[in-house]
């Protein structure tokens, strides 16, 4: 038997290559379907089921084309419906693979098709568990997803969250390894563990979730207590993990058309497609196409496009480093973002020798935003997330999380010049980008963020543990 886990550390996503005597089980699978495929016949082995824990909000699964390619049926738990050709597995139904078992665990609360998937060994043992979003390490997936579809609120998901985790998962033993669908850094929960595998029993002792003296009543207030709110993509995401989507390789093709720079500028011109430069923070500080918008492809790249531009069936145009166009189209992809229509050719270096013009960010150092700051009285606006900010902040600076900056706009000065920072100098490029787009353009970047700022001895407020908020 062997188990792999495929983690994507952009989407804190994990997806599972199970195979036992020549038969492979995929779990909550990427879009992108070529690597599963070279898994399988580097082990000459085939693939016969694809498992999907729940209908994903926060990436695109890569079920259909993988089914597509293989002829493998795609299996959901118990209240999934489907308009593609599936199998809707009852609860402890079970699915033989080689030597070993896995069995449907109906586990709803994250959203009501919420399946764990245990896997038993040879002899009968139960081995693991692959949670999805019902059991994270030390936190559990979020209830307030499918309350609109289910007719719930975000408490009744969560009392029947804790029925399932205590009557599903708490009464397996120990020694069964829990591998879930997400880690840290996934908007599906608030606080998870950085590890990415654990055995039960740890969690019984570590997740906050899983005490064995907590309430129903005490479950529901924890779990739904400082949800901040889903990003804007995840219905849309539903809607293409439950309907069907096109191959990736369709998407790729078109994405990454060449457009020379006459070409790439009417499309930006006489189309609504926005110009999504990303780029490295420092290149595109340095200069840019005007009006673009900054999301940099080493940072939470495909999250922060998600949150950010929201509507899938928004057509975008690249600037990207040289080489890394299929990279670009690929992670816009994985979380539904199908409408590249083509990358600018040459990059920012072929736009200005055809003589177009380009715009700067002022970026300066914390040293020197410490000094400007102090001379005149210009205000600061912190773009980190709202705990973040609660935790520890510069003294008299104004809270404007970059998840919710359209909903700050007014906030901002219109003549007086301002600054804006976040934790280490991604966020707040974003953020600038995104208000110089609007028109705003009074503004400074403090480089390198809060860390630099601590570094520079700015007044800071003293801190306060998150876990204590």
């Amino acid at each position: 038997m062997k188990i792999e886990q495929i983690y994507t550390g952009c989407l804190a996503q994990g997806a599972y290559y199970i195979e036992s005597n020549g038969e492979v089980a995929i779990i909550d699978p990427l879009r992108e379907v070529e690597p599963y495929l070279k898994r399988a016949k580097a082990d000459n082995a085939t693939i016969k089921y694809i498992f999907e824990t729940h209908f994903h909000a926060d990436f695109v699964s890569g079920h259909v084309s993988l089914s597509k390619a293989t002829g493998a049926p795609i299996v959901f738990g118990p209240n999934a419906s489907t308009t593609f050709d599936s199998i809707i597995a009852k609860d402890l139904q079970e699915f033989k693979l080689g030597e070993i078992t896995i069995v449907v665990l109906h586990t709803p609360g994250h959203t009501l098709e919420s399946t764990t998937y245990l896997l038993r060994d040879k002899n009968g043992k139960d081995h693991a568990i692959f949670s999805g979003d019902t059991l994270f390490l030390g936190d559990v997936g979020r209830p307030d997803l499918a309350q609109k579809s289910a007719d719930m609120t975000k408490e009744d998901l969560a009392g029947i969250l804790f029925d399932s985790l205590r009557t599903k998962i708490m009464p397996l033993a120990d020694d069964v390894i829990v591998y879930p669908a997400h880690g840290a850094g996934s908007a599906c929960g608030k606080n998870m563990m950085k590890e990415t595998v654990d055995t039960l029993g740890n969690q019984k002792q570590m997740n906050y979730a899983l005490r064995a003296d907590m309430t129903k009543a005490e479950f529901v207030k924890e779990v739904t207590d400082g949800l901040a709110p889903p990003p804007k993509y995840f219905p849309l995401n539903v809607k293409m993990n439950k309907e069907g989507y096109d191959d990736i390789d369709i998407i790729q093709d078109r994405g990454t058309t060449p457009l020379p720079p006459d070409e790439f500028e009417v499309l930006a011109n006489e189309t609504s497609a926005i110009v999504l430069d990303v780029r490295h923070q420092s290149d595109y500080v340095k200069e840019h196409i005007p009006r673009s918008i900054f999301i940099g492809l080493d940072g939470s790249f495909a999250p922060w496009v998600g949150d950010l531009i929201a509507d899938v069936k928004q057509s975008i145009l690249l600037v990207t480093p040289e080489g890394r166009e299929k990279e670009a189209v690929t992670r816009l992809s994985r979380v539904g973002f199908d409408k590249t229509v083509g990358v600018l050719k040459g990059g920012i270096e072929a736009w200005k020798a055809a003589g177009k013009e380009v715009d700067s960010l002022r970026s300066i150092s914390a040293e020197d935003a410490k000094k400007e700051i102090a001379s005149n009285k210009a205000p600061v606006f912190d773009v980190r997330k709202v705990a973040e900010y609660q935790s520890e902040h510069l003294v008299d600076v104004h809270s404007t999380p970059l998840s919710e900056l359209n909903d700050h706009l007014a906030a901002f000065p219109s003549e007086e010049t301002f600054y804006v920072h976040c934790a280490g100098g991604y966020r707040s490029v974003i953020a600038a980008s995104i208000l110089k787009s609007r028109g705003i353009h009074n503004l400074v970047d403090i480089a390198g963020g809060f860390a630099a700022m601590r570094k520079a001895e700015m007044d800071i407020t003293n801190y306060v543990c998150p876990s204590t908020l």
